[in-house]
């Protein structure tokens, strides 16, 4: 156990710690709009790279480096939909997403769904479904903060997953929206240094690129391929074009991500966080996969490949750089999941327990609800990470891709097509989430040789269309929602009449926010 990894990495999680407290001084727990969206008072550097760093999660130094370690080049069809990720996500929903959620007084990405397309029954199926398959990728991250911890540390893991899940639980707690965005935009940059400075000592190591790839080119040329080991996936478009999906337009389906345009100061502030995240992901993104191909020159007999970017720091960084990097590691995985964390407690108790249960509850009681619900959450998942942790690429790419089939057309339709109405979504969500589903619980992608995620899309996008083109006479979308949707179209910001017409309350859910049609458009 060296001191100075330690003394490193105490350090980061004192100042993680700091920030929540800074966060929760400054009113971040208060109310509710406060706690979920810190007050919609995020700026455009902030909101870029906490969606970044927050979509990139202990995926990237795990799963990433062992898909680089068992198939080669093959993983950069996840990297080359990555990079875009972040500028497509703002740029198709980030301004108008943040407009109409302000219009009707969103406060969680799910309320939003049902304030769009009325009905209580999509908010109980999306709020049921984000729950369950966000709390997976909670413990996907635990295991990947206890894994990394034990081996740069020596701690034991249960020793080092409570270390991680303790101090993660405590900064989100104490200032929910705003501890996490602005604990993310430091993770961010501690990520690129990290990311870097190990990939340069690797590339030291192994003699550079060229080098590097001839040395593996002999042990197997196959991977040096964007097929795969073996060229198992040559030919396989269908599961190739999933890839690149799953990470580029598949975060417009995830609750946490797309909650970062509902948070945006300006609606106008998504041009300049598109621009902003497409250069962090330039430097960041593929570097990963690099080193799990690396990792195959330098660490031949490693037995979990998913600790080839842990076992390349240690191996060929000294001390103080070891707890640098490790710092960053524990950044990705702490980024997502204390988002994730307050995504889930927020739908829980926001999109549950109070529309359904409750709601009749004043502010200061939500949000200590929300909290309760966080702590959980994060227990239960801690808890269940003791034993027998599974794959963290398995699990990150099983609950993305349901995640991404069932919610994106219905964020993706919500302002861009006024069509789109409450038969048509409910029916995409249920289609999208069980086609993904039992795509993969069934293995359906290597009978077929179609990635789930491109299944499940395409799937939920047509039951959209054709069930929300069938139902126009029976379920016409509601007048004063398409005079919101005209509204977000338009470069300009919000009119104050339209601020004025928020309600929070659940009184009257879905229909508690109506525009005049006097002055609605």
């Amino acid at each position: 156990m060296d001191p100075t990894v330690l003394l490193f990495l105490g350090l980061y999680f004192l100042a993680m710690l700091a920030v929540g407290v800074i966060a929760m001084r400054r009113g971040g727990a208060s109310s509710m709009e406060g706690y979920y969206l810190s007050g919609r008072n995020v700026g455009p550097l902030v909101t870029a790279m906490t969606m970044q760093s927050t979509s990139m999660s202990g995926y990237m130094f795990l799963g990433a480096g062992s898909l680089g370690y068992t198939q080669g080049y093959y993983g950069f069809w996840y990297a080359a939909g990555d990079i875009g990720g972040g500028v497509v996500n703002l740029s198709v929903l980030g301004r108008r997403m943040r407009k109409l959620s302000q219009i009707m007084g969103a406060l969680t990405s799910i309320e939003y769904l049902e304030k769009r397309y009325p009905s209580k029954w999509i908010r109980l199926f999306s709020a049921i479904l984000s729950v369950v398959l966000l709390g997976a990728y909670v413990l996907a991250q635990f295991i990947a903060g206890g894994k990394g911890l034990e081996l740069v540390t020596g701690l034991p893991y249960e020793v080092a997953l409570s270390i991680a899940v303790l101090v993660i639980l405590a900064y989100t707690l104490m200032g929910g929206y705003g501890a996490v965005a602005y604990t993310d935009l430091v993770q961010s940059f501690v990520m690129l240094v990290g990311i870097v400075w190990i990939l340069a000592a690797t590339l030291e190591h192994v003699g550079g690129f060229t080098a590097a790839n001839e040395a593996i080119g002999n042990l197997d040329p196959t991977m040096l391929s964007v097929w795969g080991k073996d060229l198992a996936y040559e030919g396989q478009w269908g599961i190739v074009i999933g890839a690149v999906l799953i990470f580029s337009i598949g975060y417009m389906g995830w609750p946490h991500v797309v909650t970062r345009h509902m948070a945006m100061r300006n609606p106008f502030h998504a041009r300049r966080a598109g621009v902003y995240s497409t250069l962090w992901n330039l430097v960041f993104v593929s570097a990963p996969y690099i080193l799990g191909v690396l990792a195959i020159l330098v660490l031949p007999d490693l037995d979990d490949p998913e600790q080839a970017i842990f076992a390349l720091a240690q191996n060929l960084l000294p001390s103080a750089v070891v707890g640098i990097v490790m710092a960053a590691i524990m950044a990705a995985i702490m980024s997502t999941a204390d988002s994730i964390l307050l995504q889930t407690g927020s739908i829980a108790a926001r999109d549950l327990y109070e529309r359904f249960i409750n709601p009749d509850m004043e502010e200061k009681q939500m949000v200590r609800v929300s909290q309760i619900i966080v702590l959980a959450v994060g227990l239960v998942c801690g808890f269940i990470a003791l034993f027998e942790p599974p794959a963290v690429f398995a699990v990150v790419v099983f609950t993305t891709s349901v995640l991404g089939s069932a919610f994106l057309p219905a964020y993706v339709a919500a302002v861009w097509w006024k069509k789109a109405n409450t038969p048509g979504a409910l029916s995409s969500i249920i289609v999208g989430s069980s086609v993904a589903f039992v795509w993969q619980y069934f293995g359906l992608d290597g009978v077929t040789e179609i990635h789930p995620m491109l299944a499940g899309v395409v799937l939920s996008s047509l039951t959209m269309v054709v069930v929300s083109l069938a139902t126009q006479a029976t379920h016409p979308v509601p007048t004063h929602i398409l005079q919101a949707i005209d509204e977000t179209a338009e470069l300009r910001p919000l009119p104050n009449r339209m601020k004025s017409q928020q309600d929070f309350s659940l009184s009257h859910e879905a229909y508690s926010l109506k525009l005049s049609s006097s002055g609605g458009a």
